[in-house]
């Protein structure tokens, strides 16, 4: 196919269940350009390109800077086979963050817990022979407190905090091997085919690589949760441990969770955080998505005629956060593409000019609110447990 042909053609492998405001615009906007590398690679070997996008009410941007230009956004997941095909794309760099939710009988005092971080960061503290790092002010990552109003039948303790941080100790070399992140792991970099695409290079293992990267994903994925029951521990002492799941990471060879809650039982709670000034939920999550909701959205008579059908039926996905978004633009009016880069030309809010952007950590941004939560419930895609009055949080 020709270039545009390409364009388009991702284009309509992405199903939005996002805001349709300036973040989900911007994410769709990019996001086409990465689903076209993965068809043109496909197209190559003769295998029909059915890489797809399924996203979240809170699909928005990627504030990381190499995950952004390969052209891919946030908030949903990305399929480029049915899980068991060797392959696995790096360009999308899995990196096991993830939220654990922790039940108290009794609500910590401020200070206490500020020796206890001290302690805590000034500690070695190990995990298989890897010593931990604290991350958990680094970008959004954060540490925060809440009350309960419980708003369904399941037993919650009266307070919760919730612990947000990845596994970065192992996005580079380490003494196990290759790291998580082929822009920051030489050894994996080398490893890796480079396909050389229209819209830039395209990253991939396959075969016994790609089985020894999913197998260190799955320890980094692992190391990634028991970082997190550390800190629990080390912070709080005796908890309940309500949740710890992981929103962005491989949940096979063949697909990426972006930002996004993978719904696996009736009996899990997954977190769902918004601003630090309004609630967060714990939510129960449904099978998703229903015929009913595929047809309200407009998706069925597109997908069944790409062949991606049963892929929404099986999305079974819910939002992790609010997600980015820019009040101060509106639309996306063009696509510059001038040597490798790509540049947005973007509607400002208030008529008065226009934004060209290349880098998105330019740009003024918040967080989205209330609005994420009531779009989930519209869509059927799962239900509210209990609502999560924030106390206070550390971001130290």
């Amino acid at each position: 196919m020709e270039r545009e042909e390409l364009l388009s053609q991702a284009e309509k492998h992405i199903f939005s269940m996002g805001l349709n405001d300036s973040g989900s615009k911007l994410c769709k906007a990019n996001m086409k350009y990465g689903l076209a590398k993965i068809h043109y690679w496909q197209e190559s070997l003769g295998i029909t390109p059915k890489a797809t996008f399924i996203s979240t009410p809170d699909m928005t941007v990627t504030r990381n800077v190499d995950r952004w230009r390969a052209g891919f956004g946030y908030g949903g997941k990305i399929s480029w086979g049915e899980g068991d095909e060797e392959v696995i794309i790096l360009n999308t760099k899995p990196n096991t963050c993830g939220m654990l939710v922790g039940g108290l009988e009794k609500l910590p005092g401020e200070k206490e817990l500020l020796k206890r971080i001290e302690t805590f960061q000034k500690k070695k503290n190990f995990i298989q022979g890897i010593r931990v790092k604290w991350d958990f002010s680094k970008g959004n990552h954060f540490i925060e407190i809440f009350s309960v109003k419980p708003m369904s039948e399941v037993e919650i303790p009266f307070y919760v905090f919730i612990i947000h941080g990845s596994a970065g100790e192992l996005k580079k070399d380490s003494p196990f091997g290759w790291g998580l992140y082929y822009d920051k792991s030489s050894s994996l970099r080398k490893e890796a085919s480079e396909i050389n695409t229209p819209f830039g290079p395209l990253y991939i293992l396959e075969g016994k690589k790609a089985r020894r990267y999913f197998e260190l994903y799955q320890f980094a994925n692992a190391f990634s949760k028991k970082r997190r029951e550390l800190a629990a521990r080390e912070l709080f002492g005796d908890y309940e441990l309500i949740s710890n799941e992981t929103h962005q990471g491989l949940l096979n060879y063949n697909e990426i969770l972006l930002g996004c809650h993978y719904i696996e039982g009736d009996d899990k709670l997954y977190p769902l955080t918004l601003r630090a000034d309004l609630p967060a939920y714990l939510l129960k999550g449904h099978k998703n998505l229903k015929p009913e909701s595929i047809e309200n959205l407009g998706f069925g008579k597109r997908a069944r005629k790409l062949g991606v059908y049963q892929r929404l039926r099986q999305a079974n996905l819910i939002p992790h956060g609010g997600g980015y978004t820019f009040p101060q633009l509106l639309n996306i009016e063009e696509v510059y593409e001038i040597g490798s880069k790509r540049y947005f030309k973007v509607d400002a809010a208030n008529d008065r000019g226009k934004q060209i952007i290349f880098d998105i950590r330019d740009i003024p941004f918040v967080y989205r609110g209330r609005e994420v939560a009531l779009r989930l419930l519209e869509l059927g895609l799962g239900q509210i447990a209990a609502k999560l009055i924030p106390l206070y949080g550390f971001k130290v």
